[in-house]
């Protein structure tokens, strides 16, 4: 504990929002959540809420945080889809006027919860997180980038297929790609003690979960192992994919929606083909070793849990079985 700090926190109520949110109440931190109005979340009692739209910069300089008394910002926001409109209003603008706004409430210090995959931006996204990394970064304010790997929920769409005694869905051999994944819980529990820590200041910081890299034959190797079912893969070429995101792409060139239906495939190729692990640019692969890890729910933990029927995965728009 780096003492008691006063957080206004963005994105409160996806699933890594809400454990951050756990996480800082925990610590002793008086907590203020900007919500988007219509929002019904309930949050738990003491904690305050500002209704703002923060996507909008004109209902941000009108509204403000206003009365809002904060000396740290951290976010959890992000967009939903990840399509390039959303993206860039979200992941880049929407954080830019709110970052403002808070500067003006008095906030000296921003956690950002970004994402390991900006280490090789491919994708629009990737681009509009980038860039507000680096307006951050020139703000003029303490700043701390946190750069998570897969999530639990991002691996968790097979477990029900698997269940079912359907086949565990791999592209390529099933080895393409490894990560080392983190619960929302220790996520949470990772930014919240970036909160005053001065060691964590001015630090772009990659983190994973507890254990050793894990690959999607190893999924489903576990999944297999809960179930007692025999172990059953279906491979799918990666080139299909490639081949679908063309034909959605230049029909896109007519039709929005299948452009939007083409930036997805995009993004399933993307996290397909590239491990959620720390990037050496030197050796031009990635790294295991140099992954740094962090608390102890482990992935096996939570597909038995899921298995039980005592926890879900709130995939969203990040579905992709």
């Amino acid at each position: 504990m780096h003492g008691l700090h006063r957080v206004l926190l963005l994105g409160a109520t996806g699933t890594i929002g809400r454990a951050t949110l756990a996480a800082l109440l925990a610590r002793g931190h008086h907590v203020t959540c900007a919500l988007r109005p219509g929002t019904a979340a309930t949050l738990p009692e003491g904690v305050a809420r500002v209704t703002v739209e923060l996507t909008d910069a004109a209902a941000m300089a009108r509204d403000g945080f206003g009365a809002v008394q904060a000396d740290t910002l951290v976010s959890c926001m992000a967009s939903r889809t990840g399509a390039p409109g959303d993206a860039w209003a979200v992941d880049h603008d929407a954080h830019l006027t709110a970052l403002a706004a808070a500067r003006a409430a008095g906030v000296t210090h921003m956690v950002l919860l970004s994402a390991i995959c900006v280490q090789k931006p491919l994708l629009e996204f990737q681009r509009a997180k980038l860039a507000f990394e680096a307006a951050l970064m020139q703000a003029g304010v303490d700043w701390t980038i946190v750069r998570p790997t897969a999530f639990f929920k991002s691996l968790s769409g097979q477990v029900a297929r698997v269940a079912a005694g359907r086949p565990f869905l791999v592209f390529g051999d099933g080895r393409l790609t490894a990560c080392k994944p983190i619960s929302d819980r220790d996520l949470g529990a990772y930014l919240a003690d970036c909160v005053g820590n001065p060691a964590r200041k001015g630090q772009i910081l990659p983190i994973g979960g507890p254990g050793p890299a894990i690959t999607p034959l190893d999924q489903a190797a576990m999944l297999s192992d809960l179930t007692g079912a025999p172990l059953r893969i279906r491979r799918v070429p990666v080139a299909m994919m490639s081949a679908i995101i063309g034909v959605l792409g230049g029909l896109g060139r007519v039709a929005p929606r299948l452009r939007a239906k083409a930036e997805f495939a995009r993004i399933g190729r993307y996290y397909a083909t590239e491990s959620m692990l720390v990037w050496d640019a030197e050796s031009g692969c990635y790294d295991a070793e140099a992954t740094p890890e962090f608390g102890t729910d482990t992935l096996r933990d939570h597909y038995a849990a899921m298995l039980r029927g005592e926890a879900s995965a709130e995939l969203g728009d990040h579905a992709m079985f």
